[in-house]
């Protein structure tokens, strides 16, 4: 089995996004692997006017949500089933496009340059950082914003079958790898989990520099 079928096949099996959270918000970002938790797009400072890249859109909620803050949003995800069910709930919005690709690929095709970089739980976690952040950092602008999220380093969770390692680094490893590869205020949180629960989330936000 492929790496795409792989994903594709554990995409089909997800559990899509509730059309609505607690707050009662039909759009919004989540950083974290619980719903309702965790800080929100003020993360990335204002998205109004800018180019975003999701680097492993999956359904596409959360790059939907930055578009409605008036965000131009570019989606990319390898499992062609998430671009499906991308299209079907968020094709209507303006200013926001979604495709079937590998990212390495994708970053190595396109010509467009890009404000903001994210990856939730996505590529940044699977694909080796001495390959893929050099290509992220050759297709963002001056000062744009890279930001990502995954377990903390040992952390368990589901993968899809034959998806590959997981590229756990530390806090210190994150800042060393991000300054060697163009990026600099280089800053990680771990975000605790809600009572009850065991697990955090890391997430880093890295400046182009």
């Amino acid at each position: 089995m492929s790496l795409a079928e792989s994903w594709d096949r554990y995409a089909v099996g997800s559990k899509p996004r509730r059309p609505v959270n607690a707050k009662g918000e039909t759009t919004w970002l989540n950083w974290t692997q619980y719903a309702d938790h965790g800080p929100n797009e003020t993360v990335l400072g204002p998205v109004a006017g800018r180019r975003v890249l999701e680097l492993g859109s999956g359904s596409g909620s959360n790059l939907a949500h930055l578009v409605t803050l008036g965000a131009t949003g570019q989606g990319v995800d390898i499992a062609p089933a998430r671009e499906t069910d991308a299209q079907e709930r968020w094709g209507n919005l303006p200013g926001l496009e979604f495709r079937t690709a590998e990212a390495t690929a994708f970053l190595n095709e396109t010509d467009e340059t890009f404000d903001v970089v994210l990856s939730i739980f996505g590529v940044v976690w699977f694909v080796h950082p001495d390959t893929l952040l050099p290509l992220i950092r050759s297709r963002m602008a001056l000062g744009g914003i890279l930001a990502f999220s995954h377990l903390p380093p040992g952390s368990q969770g589901p993968k899809p079958a034959g998806a590959g390692l997981r590229h756990d680094r530390t806090p210190d490893e994150w800042g060393r790898i991000l300054t060697g590869h163009g990026f600099s205020d280089v800053r990680v949180s771990l975000i605790d989990p809600p009572e009850g629960r065991v697990v955090g989330t890391m997430l880093v936000r890295a400046l182009a520099a």
